[in-house]
């Protein structure tokens, strides 16, 4: 006769009781969450180096070396000197050499024309770091459940953003026209795409970084107010290095080397002059060194707005990020002003451009830690 039995033991079956099993949330911290956010950090790394490499190709004059895109062959550079010289004598054919730099021998051309293959050339690693990091996961099977879409989307940006670049650089592959440089608010839409890649990036990253079960708790002390203010700070950070692409475009930041004033007036002079009026929002170096002056101390006032309000957060480390975002932004304005005081070096430049980087990511990881804050003890928040 069999012993007695709890009523709550399972009557069918053997009598064994199986292994409990984690829900799918509770595996959000597996190896293979572990493994794409690694990878999607190398790709942000060469997505900033991207950007670095290709403010200076800008910097040094060197994106029009190269007048074809060719996305295949064009990996491989001139192997001979006969292969420098059509090279050599493609880019004579266009205004740029016609204009500016006619006094340009073989040696020459070969120091622009690295810059500007090397750019290409990282492009493509790029590309090819996504595809192997994308499909091997995806054939492996490792891709988190809905994260297919979301890590299909950097790539087919990064093809979208190949496209654009050659739509830039052909605005200055021009003979006869008088181009010496690319059309700034192509060169806008080519860098603003870049920081659409990276802020993608990092906002996958920064979910990767927690278990699922964590981000769903999260949401539900989510602070509205502040997800909303710092929402708006990233659309206007956004215009604000779109605006920078603009004068960087047109060495705008070399035109007016005094600040507060610009020419020792508040407005600068013959800032309308070119006709038809519209012109002169892009290409009038004083307008648009202007306007971007003012988005600057608009944007830091705003910030100082976001700023006061993300003090008030219950959460340590969501004032703490708002606390750096307040930093950078201050920082960001001083070196913006030293770029403007010594002529835009192109020490100076980069390095603005480069904090423009810092800016937007401690934006994004503000507004992440608005919409999924990381709870904290009692004692730890007094603390």
């Amino acid at each position: 006769m069999s012993g007695k039995r709890s009523i709550f033991e399972e009557v069918s079956g053997d009598g064994k009781q199986d292994a409990v099993q984690p829900g799918l949330i509770d595996r959000g911290r597996g190896g293979a969450r572990r493994a794409i956010r690694a990878w999607l950090m190398v790709l942000f790394a060469l997505v900033v180096a991207m950007i670095v490499i290709g403010g200076l190709t800008r910097l040094t004059d060197s994106g029009l070396s190269i007048t074809e895109w060719r996305p295949i062959t064009g990996a491989v550079p001139p192997m001979s000197e006969a292969d420098w010289q059509s090279e050599f004598d493609k880019y004579k054919q266009i205004d740029q050499w016609r204009i500016q730099n006619q006094w340009m021998e073989l040696a020459d051309f070969k120091q622009i024309y690295w810059w500007e293959w090397g750019h290409r050339q990282l492009g493509r690693v790029i590309g090819l770091v996504w595809a192997i990091g994308f499909f091997g996961f995806l054939f492996a099977r490792q891709i988190p459940t809905g994260w297919t879409t979301r890590l299909l989307i950097p790539g087919l940006l990064g093809g979208v953003q190949g496209a654009v670049g050659w739509w830039m650089v052909a605005s200055g592959v021009t003979q006869g026209e008088g181009m010496i440089a690319v059309a700034s608010y192509r060169l806008a839409v080519h860098l603003g795409l870049a920081f659409v890649i990276l802020g993608f990036l990092a906002w996958y990253i920064f979910s990767l970084g927690r278990s699922e079960r964590d981000l769903m708790q999260a949401r539900r002390a989510k602070e509205a107010k502040l997800f909303s203010l710092s929402t708006g700070l990233m659309h206007f950070a956004f215009l604000q290095i779109l605006l920078g692409a603009l004068v960087a475009g047109i060495d705008a930041g070399r035109s007016f080397t005094d600040w507060p004033l610009m020419g020792g007036q508040v407005f600068p002079p013959d800032a309308m002059v070119l006709e038809p009026v519209w012109r002169n929002f892009f290409e009038s170096p004083g307008l648009v060194q202007f306007i971007h002056r003012c988005a600057g101390y608009l944007l830091m006032a705003f910030g100082v707005v976001v700023w006061l309000r993300g003090r008030s957060s219950a959460h340590p480390q969501t004032r703490f990020a708002f606390n750096a975002v307040f930093a950078a932004l201050a920082l960001q304005i001083v070196l913006g002003i030293a770029t403007v005081l010594y002529a835009a070096p192109w020490q100076v430049a980069i390095l603005h451009q480069l904090l423009a980087v810092g800016v937007w990511v401690l934006i994004l990881r503000a507004r992440f830690l608005s919409a999924h804050p990381i709870a904290t003890s009692l004692r730890e928040t007094r603390s």
